[in-house]
């Protein structure tokens, strides 16, 4: 005999969806359909506003307006009769999320955020919208049945005023989406004002930029970082520096488990919001690298180090790929999972090591979260320093390995399982910089694995699809997919010299032109002329959570053109660069990803040349000292000494060959090259050389 207490109640149409959020949402007494033909055709024979919720698995607002108004069969009521009820996952349809969002930002005259809960038409115009709600008037906000019976009477009664909002949000998607190409010279200034922004915005005390709640952004620190090795301006490399022990020190920093949580959500990055996304711990990655070859301070490596085996412990799929995210919740509490009090630790390490550990880590009775405690070195400034224990660093290893161990025993946070194609591109590149830096052969089969996995399972007949699931490719890829994957194929490239990596860059890039390319102004669209009509096609350069996707495109150009010399990559790149030239110049935080992309183009790279066997002790010696060198503008190619190289050799470097057998590098920049070397000391004088930008502009 069946147990019927297990059978949930109600059950709706999201149980047939594949992405894990939509599933959540499947046991709503809400009538959800899924972005559809059959939900909007229903709508307009109906002639019924749609209510559209975005959002996604790992968000803690979205679980709480889940269970406080989703959950409640009064309030489903309500969506139900007066609406069309559409159900979003904002990680598979970012195109719908993007629209929609700058929508409701248009009625809120603020940010926008997750859930997102807009109303629209029949014929998907947006007409009002907002974020959470709650159930009951609270936070100085409307109660969610207030809102629903208010939008629903307007809609019937006030169409003047709904017809109005349409066309405010319409003439804004339109002017948001059609920027117009500058005829100002691209300089080195446009790079010297963003700085400057960039710089009033930092916030010098805890690192980062702005005020609560508190983001770990990439992209603007990896433009502080090019302009210090542009200029050599220190405060350029102390403003980056100083952030990132500030933020390894903080809560936003797990601890025990490496990797990073979402933000945080006071100004000393001590509590996070604990949800942990895949595209965060790849760009970090990266950036911890950086931080490390500027300053080989063994804390910045170590940080990567634990960040990807956090990676490889939680998040690979057995086949390769890896997964979305990681939820904020488990048991219903957020941060459930990550916090510890006194007694617990104890408990694992022994009274006194225990005690060590609760004072070093900032364990207390009182708490620092909710009367628990998130493990932080903010008092310390992210450093272990204990002067009664000789070999401290290794004693607190060992107590964190065991720490963990414990943690794995609770009931872990909710993960999504969803592959995306763009964010396994970031990880793949922040896992191939990891393993031309530090070495590690592990980090190049773990790459290696999973672009073979997006290529089989994620790329069909010269599509690509957006998300894998259950072994199979879903939606249409956007222009994130195509730029992020390519940009891991050349990162394979550099990598491992294999030409194959390259071809199918080459493939992935003509492709995304095809589809997603405007040849009116230049740039490309988000969504690829396959793709269904939405209410707006969206063309933007600037990043989100996750870095701009012409910015990439942009990148991806120039890189390919030093590799193959056709003209045709970097005309396009200067069609981007000149297309967003002035919201550059206008706001360098959101275009940080583009500004990298410009500091590419203005000082054009030092292309190193390898001659010479790889698989040699020599020949790994030299790639790994070139790797952690910070050289932010360069391609890397390695000849065989046979002559038959990679078929990609720049036109400089043709003809090269090794001196006395050794492991030879030639440096060109700007079509001259420098004389051949086999030493160290002479490459690295080469590379540390700055490369002046060339003025061809007046």
């Amino acid at each position: 005999m069946s147990d019927t207490r297990d059978t949930p109640k109600y059950t709706n149409r999201l149980i047939h969806e594949t992405s894990p959020y939509l599933q959540q949402h499947a046991h709503n007494p809400v009538d959800w359909y899924s972005w559809g033909e059959e939900a909007l055709a229903r709508a307009k024979a109906e002639n019924k506003p749609i209510l559209l919720s975005i959002g996604y698995s790992a968000c803690h607002w979205c679980h709480v307006m889940e269970r406080e108004s989703f959950e409640n069969p009064d309030i489903a009521k309500i969506m139900n009769e007066h609406f069309i009820n559409i159900k979003a996952d904002r990680e598979e349809r970012p195109d719908l999320d993007d629209i929609y969002q700058k929508s409701a930002q248009a009625f809120m005259r603020r940010g926008g955020g997750w859930p997102l809960t807009v109303f629209l038409t029949p014929d998907q115009e947006p007409f009002w919208g907002g974020t959470y709600f709650p159930p009951t008037p609270r936070y100085g906000m409307p109660g969610f049945p207030e809102v629903l019976l208010g939008v629903a009477e307007a809609y019937k009664k006030e169409q003047e005023q709904v017809q109005q909002n349409i066309h405010k949000v319409r003439a804004g998607l339109r002017h948001i989406s059609s920027p117009q190409p500058s005829n100002d010279p691209l300089t080195e200034e446009l790079l010297d004002g963003a700085v400057k922004d960039l710089s009033a915005f930092y916030e010098p005390v805890h690192g980062g930029f702005g005020d609560a709640p508190k983001f770990p952004t990439p992209p603007p620190f990896h433009v502080l970082l090019r302009q210090f090795a542009r200029t050599k301006d220190q405060q350029c490399l102390d403003m980056t520096l100083h952030s990132l022990w500030k933020m390894a020190a903080g809560g936003i920093y797990d601890h025990l488990g490496g990797g990073f949580h979402r933000y945080s959500t006071d100004g000393q990055w001590l509590v996070p919001h604990f949800e942990k996304m895949l595209y965060d711990n790849a760009q970090l990655v990266r950036l911890y690298l950086d931080g490390w070859r500027l300053s080989r301070e063994p804390r910045f490596k170590q940080v990567v180090e634990e960040t990807l085996a956090y990676i490889r412990r939680e998040m690979v799929h057995p086949d390769g790929g890896f997964y979305t995210a990681q939820d904020a919740d488990s048991e219903g509490h957020e941060g459930k999972y990550f916090v510890w009090e006194p007694a617990e630790i104890k408990t694992v390490l022994g009274p006194d090591l225990g005690e060590i550990f609760c004072r070093v880590y900032d364990i207390t009775d009182r708490g620092n979260f909710e009367g628990k405690n998130i493990p932080n070195l903010i008092h310390a400034n992210g450093r272990i320093e204990l002067n009664e224990l000789p070999d401290a660093e290794r004693i607190m290893a060992d107590a964190r390995h065991k720490l963990l161990a414990v943690r794995e025993r609770r009931v872990h946070p909710l993960r999504d399982e969803k592959i995306l194609t763009g964010w396994n591109g970031l990880m793949i590149s922040g896992i191939l910089d990891a393993y031309q830096t530090l070495g590690n052969p592990a980090y190049l089969a773990m790459a290696e694995k999973a672009l073979a996995f997006l290529l089989e399972r994620a790329y069909k007949n010269g599509r690509l699809f957006r998300t894998v699931t259950g072994g199979i490719g879903k939606l249409n890829a956007y222009l994130d997919d195509y730029a992020f994957l390519a940009a891991a194929l050349i990162d394979a490239f550099e990598a491992t010299a294999k030409p194959a990596s390259l071809d199918k860059a080459r493939e992935l890039t003509a492709v995304m032109v095809e589809q997603f390319w405007d040849p009116q102004t230049g740039g490309c669209f988000f969504t690829g002329m396959n793709h269904e009509p939405l209410i707006q096609r969206m063309k933007t350069g600037e990043d989100s959570a996750i870095p701009s996707g012409n910015a990439v495109a942009t990148m991806n150009f120039l890189r390919l053109f030093h590799y193959t010399g056709e003209q045709a990559y970097l005309d396009k790149a200067e069609q981007t660069l000149r297309l967003f030239r002035g919201h550059m110049d206008q706001n360098p935080f959101g275009m940080a990803s583009l500004l990298c992309a410009l500091d590419f183009y203005l000082a054009k790279p030092k292309e190193i040349v390898l001659v010479g066997k790889r698989d040699t002790p020599e020949m790994r010696d030299l790639l790994a000292k070139i790797a952690g060198r910070y050289v932010p503008n360069k391609t890397l190619v390695l000849v065989d000494n046979d002559g038959k190289g990679t078929g990609y050799v720049p036109a400089a470097a043709k003809g090269k060959t090794t001196i006395n057998g050794k492991p030879t590098a030639y440096v060109c920049h700007n079509f001259t090259c420098s004389q051949p070397v086999t030493a160290w000391e002479a490459l690295e004088k080469i590379l540390e050389q700055p490369t002046p930008i060339q003025r061809s502009e007046k």
